[in-house]
């Protein structure tokens, strides 16, 4: 994580459909949730993408263009870049289940050379359920 410059967020196609965004954005501002782990002090860059729709085949192929692209105009690589899972994806919640394509698009994303991370946004809400049971982890 030291050297991370670049971070891409994968969200859910479907779910983006009616999500704007808004609470992943706000949490890797604030850095709380799945982005608690990067520094405050440090600047990164950030690109949301989704995963194509399922299977999420499309992950490989956006992934592919995203690092070709951002290693020729500006020199990062695939070691300076983390792919970061949304929640929707990764959790239940009440957008949707969790991705029952979330293993295969974890191979592409190591297919692609790329670290990845799980989870952007924690809803207390949804935590509160998902210890109740209501929601799957």
């Amino acid at each position: 994580m030291e050297n991370t410059k670049y971070i891409i967020v994968v969200q859910c196609h479907i779910v983006k459909e009616r999500c704007s965004g808004y609470f992943c954005e706000k949490s890797f501002h604030e850095r709380d949730g799945g982005f608690s782990i990067y520094p405050n002090d440090k600047h990164f860059r950030v690109n949301y993408i989704t995963c194509g729709g399922c299977c999420g085949k499309a992950v490989l192929r956006k992934l592919s263009h995203l690092t070709r692209k951002i290693y020729k105009h500006e020199k990062i690589s695939k070691d300076e870049i983390v792919v970061q899972l949304s929640s929707c994806m990764t959790k239940d919640n009440y957008h949707s289940p969790k991705c029952v394509h979330l293993d295969y698009i974890k191979e592409l994303i190591k297919r692609a050379g790329l670290p990845y991370r799980e989870g952007t946004r924690i809803n207390k809400k949804a935590e509160e359920r998902r210890a109740q049971g209501i929601y799957n982890r």
